[in-house]
């Protein structure tokens, strides 16, 4: 078979036709437990009737104007989320790397407003931003940037969870206006830091007057059992990117900003043409409204115990089994040997996952998976890793 679409993407031989809350069946009608959540886009799962019915009832009014004109539903869904989030005012976009894209271009004209000419931000090894081409830049991974030289100039990078190698960054450059960081890091592995790791940033960017930028699109929305990852360190950043899981597979995205933050940009000096459109916004409130009401937040942090605890009774002290770690429902389980394999032959088991950092099983589940589904997910890929593992 051919294809004309372009060949950006390394496919798995299986094409989705449905879906029901943590269950999806291909076009052949084999069901999957769906482990990934579309990289932790549907929170909620598949086809959840409640982000059907907002998105049902608005297209049925309107689906686009302009950003020249008021909308309301965009206002009701900024109104909703700086109160969750504690940050003053939000840009609207239709990706993740959109959304870092509009904090990269908040942090430098932060910069030229304060008279530096060629503003820097530091960046971490690991850290995944995005793939256009200045968030490319600012990713800490040297294979997906391969090819597209020249890279976007002003990221200084530096190593993830060290905070000295950040503190001698900005003693060695005075050009420095931001840091952007993830709270976790997905694509690197699962990463988790030190549990005070965001709150000594936090403490640099004051002592020395720069913008706290963190990246959220993948740990935000819910996934590590705050509404936001930073809440566990209960700080503010002055710039917060959301995307993935708040339309839960709707495509929108958005830059949340604070205080000096919020007030950087202004009419004219960025843009997009379907940002917060009525559609992905309605979505979004009805995403923000069933994780308030189903109490699927909190209860994040008790899966993603539940799913670690039966993962380490299956696995812990087995040879070759690096680790076992995760943030609400956001788990990594790494190996000492490259595993990417594990994902065909789990497929074939009718379990999806992913394999990140070549080493790293990374788990995403929807938060609506229920006990027999974490049971289910366990009791699953358990036995794959171990003969996996045997064979090394």
């Amino acid at each position: 078979m051919t294809s004309h679409i372009m060949p950006t993407y390394g496919r798995l031989a299986v094409t989705f036709e449905r879906g029901e809350g943590a269950w999806l069946w291909d076009s052949e009608n084999k069901r999957y437990l769906d482990a990934l959540s579309g990289i932790a886009v549907c929170s909620l799962g598949h086809a959840h009737p409640a982000v059907h019915k907002a998105l049902c009832e608005q297209s049925q009014k309107l689906l686009h104007t302009s950003n020249i004109y008021r909308i309301g539903v965009q206002e009701q869904l900024a109104d909703q989320l700086t109160a969750l989030s504690g940050m003053d005012n939000v840009f609207f976009s239709n990706s993740g790397a959109e959304a870092n894209e509009a904090a990269i271009k908040l942090a430098r004209k932060y910069g030229y407003g304060l008279g530096i000419g060629q503003p820097a931000i530091i960046v971490m090894e690991k850290s995944f931003h995005g793939r256009t081409l200045a968030t490319l830049s600012a990713t800490g991974n040297a294979k997906i940037q391969q090819g597209f030289a020249p890279l976007v100039e002003g990221f200084i990078r530096v190593p993830y969870n060290d905070v000295g190698a950040v503190a001698d960054a900005i003693s060695q450059h005075n050009n420095i206006v931001a840091i952007l960081v993830e709270p976790v890091q997905g694509e690197g592995g699962v990463n988790i830091p030190a549990p005070d790791y965001l709150n000594q940033l936090r403490a640099l960017c004051d002592q020395h007057h720069l913008l706290l930028m963190l990246d959220e699109i993948q740990t935000g929305i819910g996934r590590t059992g705050q509404f936001l990852a930073y809440q566990h360190n209960r700080i503010l950043p002055d710039v917060c990117t959301l995307a993935k899981a708040l339309g839960n597979g709707v495509p929108i995205g958005a830059c949340l900003a604070r205080g000096k933050a919020a007030e950087v940009l202004t009419a004219g000096s960025h843009g997009s043409t379907f940002g917060g459109n009525p559609l992905a916004c309605s979505a979004a409130l009805a995403v923000l409204a069933t994780l308030e009401a189903d109490g699927l937040i909190a209860a994040a942090s008790r899966k993603g115990d539940a799913i670690c605890t039966g993962f380490s009774a299956r696995l812990q002290g087995q040879p070759h089994i690096v680790d076992i770690r995760h943030k609400g429902m956001m788990i990594g389980i790494e190996l000492d040997s490259p595993c990417a394999e594990l994902v065909g032959q789990a497929l074939q088991a009718g379990l999806l996952i992913n394999v990140t950092n070549e080493r790293t099983i990374r788990l995403l589940p929807p938060l609506i998976m229920d006990e027999a589904q974490i049971q289910l997910l366990v009791d699953t890929l358990s036995p794959l890793i171990l003969a996996f593992t045997a064979q090394l």
